[in-house]
């Protein structure tokens, strides 16, 4: 008798019927040249895609940073959102049809990450790093997000409400939005505001994204850092409100533990909070990943750094079958002086 893998179960996600919960995490890979979406993204998102599979864009930013922030790129490209693809302009919808394509016409379902790079708006504040680009296992130290500023704070919701626009007309399903601690929420006001205002410039980009697409189409991803209490009264304040928003699912990263994420089974407050489709991601396996969907801890699971490295992962977990390593030198970009840019993107053997 064949043993089901809870992974591999069929799932309903509001209008979206799934074959399976394996999930491509949001993974920034900066292989947009100019902000501009390549062919070879097409490529390889439609190597991760597969009939009823869910996949979720790399971080794509909502908006053109000011002329400091380019200069501050230009200055510091080894810490900066070089190459990081947009979706504010009609290049870039254009640029990301093909892709969407791609991706459909593999019978997936492919959402876009919209993400505000608040790399230019108020000082930053010390030992603050960018949570955006986790691969799953830790954090990558690659530039500080900067507090968005009261008086630049409608410009930024209405820039994600017209992102969300974008992403719809470029042919996504629907559009999942960043909210890492740092900018998202308000962690400066600790002991002195209440949460509901600490938490308003997030839920008026929800609200803001959510009446543009309908909040059937609408994703929030969180992250609590290393999940002190102030953090985790925050974020749960958030994922609280969502549901009397109509908001698709909740997609949250696991804690860090000593360092590193791990799963800590530290999310079911917020799986208990949220109505809708709950996604858990960070550090995750193929035995972790049944464990949470067979107990009911997550609906999905969302994979990053195996999702890279294996592009069949879905088949590679129904088959139990040996897993390809990951290049870290290829995350962003196919490193210095390479003459391909596709090495460590697209050149992932598959199984067969």
């Amino acid at each position: 008798m064949k043993t089901t893998i809870p992974l591999l179960t069929p799932y309903k996600m509001g209008l979206f019927d799934l074959s399976h919960r394996v999930v491509l995490a949001p993974l920034t890979r900066q292989r947009a040249y100019g902000g501009v979406p390549q062919p070879h993204a097409a490529v390889y998102y439609a190597q991760r895609a597969s009939p009823g599979g869910f996949l979720i864009s790399e971080g794509t930013r909502i908006a053109a940073g000011s002329p400091a922030a380019a200069a501050r790129e230009e200055q510091e490209p080894s810490s900066s959102f070089n190459d990081v693809p947009g979706i504010w302009a009609q290049e870039h919808v254009e640029a990301w049809r093909p892709v969407v394509d791609a991706v459909h016409a593999k019978g997936a379902v492919f959402f876009c990450q919209l993400w505000h790079v608040a790399c230019d708006v108020v000082r930053q504040r010390p030992q603050q790093v960018s949570p955006q680009m986790s691969f799953d296992g830790r954090r990558e130290e690659l530039s500080s997000p900067r507090r968005v500023a009261a008086e630049d704070a409608p410009g930024v919701v209405d820039g994600f409400r017209r992102a969300a626009r974008n992403a719809i007309d470029a042919g996504f399903d629907g559009v999942e939005i960043l909210g890492a601690n740092g900018y998202f929420v308000d962690n400066e006001g600790q002991g002195v505001n209440s949460l509901e205002s600490r938490c308003r410039f997030a839920l008026e980009v929800v609200d803001a994204v959510a009446r543009e697409v309908g909040g059937h189409h609408v994703g929030v991803r969180l992250d609590q850092f290393d999940a002190t209490a102030d953090e985790h009264a925050l974020a749960l304040h958030v994922v609280s409100r969502l549901s009397d928003r109509g908001v698709l699912y909740c997609h949250m990263i696991e804690p860090r533990v000593d360092g590193r994420r791990r799963v800590s089974r530290r999310l079911l407050p917020f799986r208990e909070a949220f109505g809708g489709t709950f996604i858990a991601s960070g550090g995750y396996g193929r035995e972790e990943g049944d464990a949470a969907v067979g107990e009911g801890y997550a609906d999905l699971v969302a994979y990053g750094r195996l999702f890279l490295a294996n592009p069949d992962l879905p088949r590679r977990f129904e088959l139990g079958a040996p897993l390809n390593e990951c290049d870290a030198a290829t995350f962003y970009g196919a490193g210095a002086g390479a003459a391909d840019h596709t090495v460590g993107y697209t050149d992932y053997p598959f199984l067969d």
